[in-house]
């Protein structure tokens, strides 16, 4: 019996793989669910034989056998506009997308900057369309954390979460050693021999703006300078808010001779800002930022900065999120920062 051409030939299945491997059907289903106890020489077998016979995994059909959907939140609650304005959240997507990758997972980009856009995505994640959350950008007060801790999600957060409820209620969490950092910057800026140092903040419901500015803080402290309030100016890690601070500074007389900046895109708006006003940088303002982002390199001096280990980070969320999803208990991970020396300090 001949086949018409207009018939649909059958897709290969578990069966034609194990036929070409000359490997059982068992050792092939081994192979796509983590490869456990399949010898080396097998596993090659059976990847050659995938590649033969064209064979696509039948996810719907794993899902009802295993209860996973082989799929993996990166939920971001920042306005969408910040996603693109900001480049730490492109190269965190980017990072855990290839992590996740590595391993056949997929990993879905969820938005909620807005109430309705929380609720909406907590109802798909709480419903099981995915195995767990990689939590972005959490806020002092904002209830994603908890709520999806409640409901039993996996979940790891970039940054340690605030206001997530009582301190045995842990939370896996990722982060730089943000307060360590600033205290390197601003130890840098001293070492230069400037004394007038301002800051610009993060926003302080965010852990990076609460520990970037304790850093500042204590290495005035350390060098016996009392920090001046009037230096100290709220950012929120836009361009336009490092613009907007140095404006405040100059409108009030307060004379600095260093700022340092909690991320490197305000910092590209305070040099921006402070070559309008005709000061040079660094011989009127030594400028310290922080990330190491692409914007640290498309400012007039580069930027003088802190590297924020966002590939590591994003490598060791994608570790603890798959691991906490396999029945490990909530972990904790704090990573190093560096001091990049540039142009502009």
């Amino acid at each position: 019996m001949t086949t018409s051409p207009n018939e649909r030939r059958k897709p290969p299945t578990i069966h034609d793989v194990a036929r070409v491997a000359g490997v059982s059907r068992g050792t092939v289903s081994r192979y796509l669910n983590g490869g456990h106890y399949v010898s080396p020489a097998a596993r090659q077998s059976v990847e050659v034989a995938i590649k033969k016979t064209g064979y696509v995994v039948n996810r719907h059909a794993r899902s009802l056998s295993t209860g996973r959907s082989d799929s993996v939140a990166f939920l971001l609650t920042e306005p969408q506009e910040k996603f693109f304005e900001d480049p730490n959240f492109n190269v965190l997507l980017r990072a855990c997308t290839k992590a996740l990758a590595e391993r056949d997972i997929t990993l879905l980009l969820m938005i909620a900057g807005t109430p309705d856009e929380r609720r909406r995505n907590l109802r798909y994640i709480t419903s099981g369309h995915v195995d767990g959350v990689l939590l972005v950008s959490s806020h002092s007060g904002d209830p994603v954390a908890a709520e999806l801790r409640d409901a039993g999600v996996p979940l790891v957060a970039c940054g340690r979460p605030m206001g997530i409820g009582a301190p045995g209620a842990k939370v896996s969490y990722v982060a730089a050693d943000d307060r360590d950092g600033a205290r390197d910057m601003v130890r840098h800026l001293l070492s230069l021999g400037r004394r007038r140092i301002a800051t610009v903040t993060g926003p302080l419901d965010t852990p990076g703006g609460v520990d970037r500015l304790a850093g500042y803080r204590e290495v005035l402290a350390e060098a016996g300078i009392e920090a001046d309030e009037r230096l100290i100016v709220t950012g929120d890690y836009s361009r336009a808010s490092g613009e907007a601070a140095v404006a405040r500074l100059l409108a009030d007389g307060v004379e600095f001779d260093a700022m340092f900046v909690a991320s490197d895109l305000m910092a590209q708006g305070v040099m921006s800002a402070l070559a309008q006003a005709g000061l040079r940088v660094p011989d009127d303002v030594a400028i310290g930022g922080f990330d190491d982002s692409p914007a640290a390199l498309a400012t007039q001096p580069a930027l003088t900065t802190i590297r924020h280990p966002l590939d590591r980070i994003s490598s060791e969320m994608v570790r603890v999120l798959l691991a906490q999803i396999s029945g490990e208990a909530p972990a904790t991970v704090i990573l190093p920062t560096e001091l990049v020396r540039r142009g502009s300090a």
